[in-house]
């Protein structure tokens, strides 16, 4: 006779790891590393260097401290350094980003358990840290292939900075594309990171929800408000946002009805900041606003299990 076995859900696993899908994004990232070694020169590697050993080191002593097992080897950290990096202007004190890096491991990340544990994303909050205290060095900004004709010591405004402030646009569509702008270090190339979120699309790590809900969003309130929206979508961190941020496993929905509605709030606060706030850029603010109200989100959207019982009419 045939015996059956019975367990407690989930009863279909996937065979994709922790491990495998950082490697994934990882890989995703590194069009993006090679733009900013392009258009910023050797010293976007080494800040990149400075911000994944930064997590790392602080994961593997952290977890050592708070006799937790090492979690190093499934890459998550690694992740968190390299989007902290593509969120730094390349001319920040390398010291600073490490102590970016400590704050999204250590203070985000492990004081709320571990991976899986933290309700905002570690590198956003991290930049957010860093902007506020250290304003200056987190709003200087060097031109494009200013290492390549001695001029990265000159600072330069980005495609949003002369938005707010009103000057002149010199900027072309195919400048934002390529990345031949001023900006952090991985968010200029658009087009290197349209091609690993494609990447992560095609492998299924992530759904394409969340980055067409946000980025169709902003496209409409842009061109609602006069604005032009390949400029809007092209420029700051929004396709970095979009693809790599917003789309966190641990900080996002998982029904697919919270996940459009999640992503329509970072959309619309992308642009309320963008438009109306004193700062340039919206993209870290809203993602982490949004990872705060996730669990408000969930409770409303998530479908109610089969064989729920309906509350009965109260009879007349």
């Amino acid at each position: 006779m045939e015996k059956l076995l019975v367990s407690s859900s989930p009863h279909l696993r996937s065979g994709a790891s922790t491990q495998r899908i950082m490697l994934d994004v990882i890989i995703a990232l590194c069009p993006a590393l090679i733009a900013s070694f392009v258009f910023f020169g050797p010293r976007a590697l080494l800040l990149a260097a400075v911000t994944v050993l930064s997590c790392v080191l602080s994961e593997y002593v952290s977890r050592k401290i708070m006799k937790r097992s090492n979690t190093v080897p499934d890459l998550s950290c690694i992740v968190t350094g390299l989007l902290l990096a593509f969120n730094l202007p390349v001319s920040l004190n390398p010291l600073m980003a490490a102590f970016g890096g400590m704050v999204a491991i250590v203070v985000v990340k492990q004081m709320f358990g571990g991976i899986g544990q933290n309700f905002v994303n570690p590198a956003l909050t991290a930049r957010i840290i860093l902007m506020n205290s250290f304003p200056g060095d987190m709003s200087t900004w060097t031109p494009a292939f200013g290492w390549l004709n001695g001029t990265d010591a000159t600072t330069t405004a980005t495609p949003l900075g002369v938005l707010k402030e009103g000057g002149d646009f010199t900027f072309s569509h195919l400048d934002l594309f390529l990345g031949n702008t001023g900006g952090c270090l991985g968010e200029t190339c658009a087009l290197a990171l349209i091609l690993g979120g494609v990447y992560l699309i095609v492998r299924r790590v992530i759904s394409p929800v969340i980055p067409v809900t946000y980025l169709a969003t902003v496209a409409v309130i842009s061109l609602i408000a006069g604005r032009d929206p390949l400029v809007d979508l092209l420029s700051g961190g929004l396709l970095i946002g979009a693809f790599f941020m917003a789309t966190d496993y641990t900080t996002s929905p998982i029904s697919r009805n919270g996940r459009i509605v999640y992503a329509l709030g970072c959309g619309v606060f992308t642009m309320l900041i963008r438009m109306f706030a004193s700062l340039p850029e919206g993209v870290s603010y809203s993602i982490v606003l949004m990872n705060i109200l996730v669990p408000l989100i969930e409770r409303f959207t998530l479908p109610k299990p089969f064989g729920s019982q309906k509350k009965a009419r109260e009879s007349k």
